[in-house]
């Protein structure tokens, strides 16, 4: 073994059926992990996996917009710092089409401070935590932004 872990990629055309069919929704809280580093956000979607969460990852805003409109999420978690759409545009445009789903953002930079500012200038109050963020951490914090309905079903 050389110690690189690989992650599946399944595109949007193949996702479940299951998933797709409203009378059918997952009973699991459904959280929408996007990163540009694909390696981080399939590491974060496998934790949440494991930990009682339905996840998908995309690797882009645009993605992730497509996807969030298939399978509506119940959490956004984005990083800030992105080519094309960056977080803070991602999550502005999702909420809008989304107003229940919830976001919590993410960046090792400091700008995300100042995108932060504007976005709530905007109307817009996210929830953010600074990179590296530690597993029990994340946890902690999408147990506090997950619909209360949904952490019922899990509990």
């Amino acid at each position: 073994m050389d110690g690189e872990i690989n992650f599946e990629s399944v595109p949007l055309s193949q996702i479940k059926a299951d998933l797709l069919d409203s009378s059918k929704a997952p009973l699991r809280p459904v959280v929408l992990v996007v990163d540009d580093e694909r390696i981080i956000a399939d590491t974060l979607g496998a934790i949440l996996g494991n930990s009682g969460y339905t996840a998908m990852t995309a690797y882009d805003g645009l993605s992730a917009l497509e996807l969030a409109r298939v399978v509506p999420p119940d959490l956004l978690i984005s990083d800030v710092a992105m080519p094309g759409m960056d977080g803070i545009e991602l999550a502005i445009a999702l909420r809008q089409s989304i107003p229940d789903c919830n976001v919590l953002l993410f960046s090792g930079q400091a700008t995300m401070v100042d995108l932060l500012v504007t976005a709530r200038a905007a109307g817009y109050d996210f929830t953010a935590l600074t990179k590296p963020v530690h597993p029990t951490d994340l946890l902690a914090r999408v147990s506090e932004l997950v619909p209360r309905n949904a952490t019922e079903i899990i509990a």
